[in-house]
């Protein structure tokens, strides 16, 4: 989430608050940024933007990491965001990932430019050329040739998959460019990264950098799934949920939605006192405060290498200080330019928490910003405290949020002409009787169609909270209606020839629903 670093959840933050604008005062040094100067950055940020809960880290040459929450785990609960405070970090767990293969590469157990079928022979994409050419390294630049989002719908939201299903899904999914040819961000492919890790290390991918990497940074906090976590002190997860549309309205508590099959694409949970460690050993190249190598310094630098273009502009504009002239993605990492200086950073994105950190490898500084909102106030904040460490120009990061965020919710209104129950003209042609059935998708499973009390409803079997009615929505089309928060709903189309039903098609029903619910990439068939 920003110019368009992606995660899983592209939150507009469409905040309808009507705070007025807050300048920040200027530092002249960053030794200057004490925790006073701190808070007076974040504050105002949740205070205009109804932030339930914030943790920053901050880390820079000759000082102690900073570390420090704000605000409250859970709307209507007492309990305070500490630093010990487990959040979804999402995407950044991708970074993790990357550094464990560096660790085998370290141990000579492995080679980034090792074919993939090296090391998983059942490994199989849609093409058998791409197949034999796909390298490890591949499998963590977001250039496979696959769509955007493809084959999230199997792990957002949680259901009966696991991870080893994706090796049977991927010849299935169908690529949207050719390999190598381009960027489309992908989860499935580090979930693949996952299981190559356990093949290799002969230790489940949690369970591996739970041992290699935080154990050894003191990630006392950090654990590689969120079924691992056995304690309360959690952040609670928060969105607007409209209507007209998600990421209009007041905030709401809202459950998550992600189950272990993420963890090497987006299932780390950790505090800020840990974000603060993965930070520091960032910089440090591997080295670990003890002296001793956690990756080699030749790793490091691989892992911030930039592999596959994702942006490019023509640099900062009076609104917009920070837009990269070129963006770039690495290992597990966005490469771009931040003020005139390259910065290495990711976000994080899950169903009510929005995560951003940054790094400014030649000023040896760090920042990190873990919110349990669904909304990028994080970015933000990040962007504040590192124009203030770095003492760049005074710039309004409260009111350029608010305008760039009235701006998404003018769009969002507009795309959807003010909400999306408008039902399309046309009814079905056959009885209802007759869409009834069992219908399958070769990477995702099978649906099934049930006419009750008058009406059809839908069960996606492998995904249990995906049950509904369908209404008519236009002719021999559907639209679902799931539980408030269960997820994005679909419009379900049934393709009808000689009176029968012989292929079932869907979308997103809003356009704005966030890419893992990649309805678009299914294509069913009735099963016998």
């Amino acid at each position: 989430m920003s110019g368009f670093t992606i995660d899983r959840r592209t939150a507009l933050a469409l905040s309808l608050g009507g705070a007025s604008a807050l300048a920040f005062p200027r530092l002249a040094l960053a030794a200057e940024l004490d925790e006073a100067a701190v808070d007076a950055i974040v504050q105002p940020f949740m205070a205009a933007f109804e932030t339930p809960g914030i943790a920053v880290a901050i880390v820079r040459p000759g000082a102690p990491a900073f570390v420090k929450g704000y605000g409250v785990r859970t709307l209507g609960k007492p309990g305070a965001v500490d630093v010990h405070t487990r959040f979804g970090i999402a995407s950044h767990s991708k970074a993790f990932t990357a550094a464990a293969l560096a660790l085998l590469v370290d141990a000579g157990k492995l080679g980034w430019e090792d074919p993939v079928v090296k090391h998983l022979p059942e490994f199989r994409m849609s093409d058998p050329a791409v197949t034999q050419m796909m390298t490890v390294r591949d499998l963590l630049v977001h250039r496979s040739g696959l769509p955007l989002g493809a084959g999230d719908l199997m792990f957002f939201p949680a259901g009966s998959h696991v991870a080893a299903d994706v090796l049977n899904a991927l010849p299935h999914l169908k690529p949207a460019r050719g390999f190598r040819a381009g960027y489309d961000y992908d989860n499935i492919l580090y979930i693949v990264a996952g299981l190559l890790i356990e093949r290799v290390a002969g230790m489940a991918w949690d369970k591996f950098v739970e041992a290699r990497l935080f154990a050894p940074l003191g990630m006392a906090d950090a654990v590689g799934s969120r079924g691992s976590l056995h304690t309360d002190n959690v952040a609670g997860r928060h969105a607007r949920l409209g209507p007209p549309v998600r990421g209009i309205g007041k905030l709401e508590v809202v459950q998550p939605d992600e189950g272990a099959m993420v963890d090497a694409a987006g299932g780390i949970n950790a505090s800020i006192a840990d974000m603060a460690k993965w930070l520091q050993v960032q910089l440090a190249q591997g080295k670990l405060p003890d002296g001793k190598q956690l990756w080699s310094p030749e790793q490091a630098k691989e892992m911030w290498k930039p592999q596959t273009i994702t942006s490019a502009s023509d640099g900062p504009t009076e609104n917009n200080p920070t837009r990269p002239v070129l963006a770039a993605y690495a290992l597990g990492w966005f490469v771009q330019d931040y003020r005139g200086l390259r910065m290495i950073q990711h976000s994080g994105g899950l169903s009510g928490q929005v995560t951003y950190s940054g790094m400014l490898p030649s000023r040896g500084i760090g920042v990190s910003v873990l919110s349990n909102v669904e909304e990028s106030v994080s970015a933000a904040i990040r962007n504040a405290i590192l124009d203030r460490l770095i003492d760049a120009p005074a710039f309004d990061w409260v009111s350029s949020y608010r305008t760039r965020q009235k701006a998404a919710q003018d769009e969002a209104l507009a795309s959807v002409e003010g909400g999306v129950d408008k039902a399309p003209a046309g009814a079905p042609s056959l009885p209802l009787a007759r869409y009834a059935g069992r219908y399958r998708d070769p990477w995702y499973g099978d649906v099934v169609v049930s006419q009750k009390g008058g009406k059809l409803w839908i069960d996606f079997v492998p995904t249990p909270v995906f049950k509904s009615v369908l209404e008519p929505w236009g002719p021999d089309a559907f639209r679902t209606r799931f539980a408030k928060d269960a997820g994005e709903d679909a419009v379900v189309s049934f393709e009808i020839k000689d009176g029968k039903v012989t292929g079932v098609a869907m979308k997103p029903l809003s356009p704005l629903a966030d890419f893992s619910y990649d309805y678009q990439h299914l294509a069913f068939v009735p099963v016998p």
